[in-house]
């Protein structure tokens, strides 16, 4: 890719109050605040240069509406979900980005690769991963509604390669990477998983790899560092949590871009990676449907998933989109509750802006600064949220509720003591809802939980977290 420019990282938002767009560039040590004009057509159309705020036009941005999700929106057609998504980029990049585009499309119909991505994806990450029957989960919530509820199952991506459903995304990037012929991998990551996934697929395949990882969430985890070091990759501490390291990695990124990929493991991010990274976690509602019509002979009537930045949720849900019979139930982190500012909710608290290249909804304040998000699932520590599923919102398909910390902690220790799995605290965010939704659905109803991670790296937390005892919610003689 002809792309010999260097450039500084963009990172703008829309404020939702004057609709004003801020961009900020970083040159050296210094933040540089520059204004951005924003049509209707929703690209940076101009960057204009300045040491201070100037006054901008405000962009036209549609009211969000109930709509019919066309063919091209449902694809993600040039990036676009109805009003998000888009290329908020410096022009530097937008060569390299439609070159990756290119790429991308290629090996959507390249037999070769297809072939080899499948065995890759068999032999080497272990899939199909089961449809599991959660007979003693189910039977418990039925226990608490008069012998009434639903039947429970659990996609079990906790047992990937990896623990994560990460490395379906992070090898098929991989192979592409390798295709262009770069040579270094740069990537983010909050809980480790998606380090992990990439540092395994770099070892694999021959490739340098760079994880940029917020101190704080090195801390958190521990164990998830330890492996990606073992798998050889270089690990950069980033002052700061998921936000900051992602920033960083793109920044890295932009400063080699002849010889490194920025391999994203979120829909999130400019296109194509959104689309790209759906495309390839997609596998999980293809198996499920699978799955579903061998073990019951239909569909699947509800599925539900956490939802951070939100790779894992249309993993499960893109399959199922046009099945308006399907229910398609987003659960965000609610942390110590959407009053208390300490939260990951952005479907249900933000609002409209750009960050790290797309349109999406936001975690800012009024003025359109970010606000710092809070979970006890770390890997759901991100301001923002996919644009596709921003767009779910929108058009009504998906609905997104939030669970607290301290619900999804409960769901974790529930589904130890009751099926012996230990699900991330990512995962368990999906779980807990399953307290709120059991009671509103008939006998008979097939729900499908994305068990999205397992609990290794977060074991140690849940057993000294100080709100629950474990011996006292579930003791290990408890039945069903």
């Amino acid at each position: 890719m002809a792309c010999n420019m260097r450039a500084d990282l963009l990172i703008s938002q829309i404020c939702p109050t004057s609709g004003h767009v801020s961009v900020k560039r970083r040159i050296g040590n210094a933040s540089v605040v520059r204004a951005v004009v924003v049509d209707h057509n929703p690209l940076v159309k101009n960057i204009i240069g300045s040491t201070s705020s100037l006054i901008m036009r405000r962009p036209i941005l549609p009211k969000p509406q109930l709509v019919e999700e066309t063919d091209n929106e449902r694809k993600g057609c040039k990036g676009k979900f109805g009003r998000f998504g888009g290329k908020f980029v410096p022009e530097t990049l937008i060569s390299c980005l439609s070159n990756l585009e290119a790429e991308f499309n290629l090996v959507l119909h390249d037999a070769q690769f297809q072939a080899e991505l499948a065995t890759a994806l068999r032999d080497y990450v272990g899939r199909e991963t089961p449809l599991y029957f959660a007979e003693r989960l189910t039977n418990h919530y039925k226990k608490n509604n008069n012998g009434e509820g639903p039947e429970i199952y659990l996609k079990r991506e906790d047992l990937n390669h990896g623990g994560a459903h990460k490395i379906n995304n992070a090898i098929a990037q991989a192979m592409i990477a390798k295709r262009l012929g770069r040579k270094s991998i740069v990537a983010a990551t909050g809980a480790g998983q998606h380090g992990v996934a990439t540092a395994a697929a770099c070892a694999k395949l021959s490739l340098q790899c760079r994880i940029f990882m917020g101190t704080k969430d090195m801390e958190k985890q521990s164990s998830n560092l330890v492996l990606m070091k073992l798998l050889g990759a270089e690990v950069k501490p980033v002052d700061g949590n998921f936000k900051e390291a992602t920033s960083d990695a793109f920044r890295e990124w932009i400063e080699n871009l002849e010889s490194s990929y920025y391999l994203t493991g979120t829909v999130v991010g400019p296109h194509p990676c959104p689309s790209m990274v759906r495309e390839f976690q997609s596998v999980i509602g293809k198996e499920t449907r699978r799955q579903a019509m061998d073990k019951w002979g239909g569909k699947p009537d509800v599925l539900v998933a956490c939802v951070g930045s939100g790779s894992n949720a249309l993993g499960l849900f893109h399959e199922f989109i046009k099945e308006k019979d399907v229910r398609l139930i987003g659960v965000e982190a609610g942390g110590l509750g959407l009053e208390s500012d300490k939260h990951s909710a952005t479907l249900a608290k933000g609002n409209v802006g750009v960050y790290h290249g797309t349109m999406s909804y936001l975690l800012q304040d009024e003025e359109g600064q970010i606000i710092r998000p809070h979970s006890v699932g770390v890997g759901l520590e991100y301001p923002a949220v996919g644009p596709e599923l921003s767009f779910l919102k929108d058009t009504g398909r998906a609905e997104y509720y939030s669970v607290t910390d301290k619900e999804a902690l409960n769901a974790c220790q529930m589904l130890c003591r009751l099926e012996g799995i230990i699900p991330s605290l990512e995962a368990s965010h999906a779980l807990a809802f399953l307290n709120k939704l059991c009671p509103t659905l008939p006998t008979g109803t097939k729900v499908v939980v994305n068990c999205s991670g397992r609990g290794d790296k977060d074991a140690e937390m849940i057993l000294n977290h100080k709100y629950y005892p474990m011996e006292k919610q579930f003791p290990a003689s408890q039945n069903s």
